[in-house]
């Protein structure tokens, strides 16, 4: 006898051949796709920096400025998320990082100095050589203990530029010097896409390609033995070190790695702002860096993306608003860190996985192929026993 057209049969029925479709539209892409994680990864990158030159050459000028801008969020983002993510320690202290980094860089790069590439390389090496010494310091603390550790740290770092007023500048900030596009950059930009090189998009350019790169990195290490100690330090730490896992090597190790990226996000921030001072890390960035990692989907590097995005984008576009319905600039300003701070409330109250939790539940082909194994072995069952 055939079940009614609005059965539950029926209904399950077309739910399995639909589900069937699209996993199999999902395997066949896969087969295309590199067997290594590394392949995988490269591959995400290189199309990362295809999307960024279409983007950043079909912008104008001030949406270049915002994008780079973006960039050392995401950067310094991604390491955090390594950070609180995965290993699960809660870091207030970012933002000093940051500034460590902006000041190395702030230091060495000089007209007739060391090219930028190795002044952001040394300078991510001394904030890693920083957080190295924090890390270890605060390796044996856990929760708001922590917390209270790297908030103390957040505060003390830019009094030191007070200080040392005479060597990093004090109130004023010191000044950096922004790099120009080299020739050979100019040319390539105007032969693929006819359009002139200006120091902003450069800035955007080195930014984001520095992104990219710590991004590829991370999702190697994430995805390796590094990664999965991680996380099993994260979930649960009795186990971890009955598993003959040594806590406070693996916790320094984190926030090593985390601090790296901080590093480089100061550099990117420093050449971007062209100024390295410290009422630009207050912890007011190290809680904007902490909002926006809870935001995007806390242990996701698409979050970290994502968060940095919301960042970057919505306080602006809040204050045109503001502005367009009669509240004057003062007012306006005022209601966009009003609103950041109610779209931080609803996420944590109704998608505590971030806005990468939201994606997935909207695009259904991320859990296909495991919904479908699920749903046939659950299938195969329900048929044995009856």
């Amino acid at each position: 006898m055939a079940a009614p057209a609005n059965s539950p049969a029926r209904s399950d029925a077309a739910g399995t051949v639909e589900d069937a479709a699209g996993a199999g539209r999902f395997g066949r892409l896969r087969r295309w796709l590199p067997k290594s994680v590394f392949g995988r990864h490269a591959l995400l990158a290189l199309v990362g920096l295809v999307v960024l030159v279409l983007v950043l050459e079909a912008t104008p000028p001030f949406a270049n400025s915002q994008f780079a801008t973006m960039s050392y969020y995401a950067i310094a983002a991604a390491g955090l998320t390594v950070l609180t993510g995965l290993n699960g320690q809660i870091s207030l202290g970012h933002g000093a990082l940051m500034a460590v980094g902006a000041y190395t860089t702030g230091l060495l790069l000089t007209p007739d100095g060391l090219p930028l590439l190795v002044v952001m390389v040394i300078a991510a090496a001394v904030t890693a050589l920083v957080g190295v010494v924090v890390g270890a310091a605060a390796s044996r603390l856990h929760g708001p203990y922590l917390a209270g550790a790297t908030l103390a740290f957040a505060i003390a770092v830019p009094g030191l530029a007070i200080y040392f007023h005479d060597f990093l500048g004090g109130e004023q900030g010191m000044q950096i010097t922004a790099p120009r596009p080299p020739a050979w950059f100019s040319d390539a930009v105007y032969f693929l896409s006819a359009n002139e090189t200006s120091g902003v998009k450069f800035l955007a350019y080195v930014g984001w390609v520095t992104a990219l790169l710590v991004l590829l990195l991370l999702a190697n290490l994430c995805s390796s033995r590094v990664g999965r100690v991680w996380r099993a330090v994260r979930d649960d730490e009795v186990a971890a070190e009955l598993a003959g896992i040594r806590l406070g090597r693996v916790r320094v190790l984190a926030f090593t790695v985390s601090a790296a990226c901080a590093g480089l996000a100061g550099a990117v921030l420093g050449v971007v702002v062209r100024l390295a001072a410290p009422s630009g890390f207050t912890i007011v960035l190290s809680i904007g860096l902490l909002t926006a990692v809870v935001v995007g989907g806390l242990g996701s590097l698409t979050g970290a993306l994502l968060g940095s995005a919301l960042l970057v984008f919505l306080p602006p576009a809040i204050t045109d608003v503001g502005t367009s319905i009669g509240l004057d600039d003062v007012q306006a300003a005022q209601l966009a860190p009003l609103v950041y701070g109610a779209v931080l409330v609803l996420v944590m109250l109704l998608a505590p996985s971030g806005a990468v939790g939201i994606a997935k539940r909207l695009v259904p082909a991320f859990g296909r192929g495991r919904g479908l194994r699920g749903r046939s072995s659950r299938d195969h069952h329900s048929t044995r026993r009856s």
